[in-house]
């Protein structure tokens, strides 16, 4: 592993452990036990760092959802789109939060971190554009419910990941159909676009 590979492992985990508020380039350097010069070789800042971890967890996401199933039917691609979304967010919650809560750094474009994040809107696009065709203001459209679907499935994974689901007076029956029928109520509001 390279210094630089050894450096955002190191980061991921000092994140996990004591938050990315304590994130430094010498907690880093302790970490791989390297001196604490030797990170900034390739990281000229703290945010540099944290740039480039959230950049490669912008990376690690559009390679799951673009590891979806796909087949000849848009809106079941758009449900398998949604479904490969919540299980990322549930099952790399550290991931999610620092893409999705924790304030860019400066060097974010720098980086490419814009960049990789584009790529994970170009994904929920590309599937609507598939819906939609290419008519006359169908980018408006397709803009419009990539961020409602978007909204949604950011809502749904955050209640879905929070204590407070765990408490609410609803059977766990109902708890375990609420992706399929928030999926259901997007198709509907898909289907009246069209």
């Amino acid at each position: 592993m390279t210094i630089k590979a050894a450096c955002l492992q190191a980061a991921r985990e000092a994140i996990a452990e004591e938050g990315v508020e304590k994130l430094s380039l010498r907690e880093v350097a302790r970490r791989i036990g390297v001196s604490h010069q030797a990170p900034y070789k390739h990281f000229p800042s703290r945010d540099h760092l944290l740039a480039e971890v959230i950049r490669l967890c912008f990376q690690d996401f559009s390679a799951y959802l673009d590891n979806r199933e796909l087949g000849p039917d848009p809106r079941q691609n758009l449900d398998n789109l949604g479904t490969r979304y919540l299980e990322f967010a549930l099952d790399r919650p550290l991931e999610y939060r620092l893409m999705f809560n924790t304030p860019w750094p400066a060097p974010a474009e720098e980086v490419g971190l814009v960049r990789d994040a584009q790529h994970t809107l170009d994904i929920l696009r590309r599937n609507l554009k598939d819906i939609y065709g290419d008519g006359k203001g169908t980018r408006v459209k397709i803009d419009l419910d990539a961020m409602m679907i978007w909204s949604v499935m950011h809502g749904l994974a955050s209640i879905l990941q929070s204590n407070v689901v765990q408490h609410l007076d609803m059977p766990a029956s109902t708890k375990a159909k609420v992706p399929a029928h928030i999926f259901d109520r997007v198709r509907a509001i898909i289907g009246q676009q069209m």
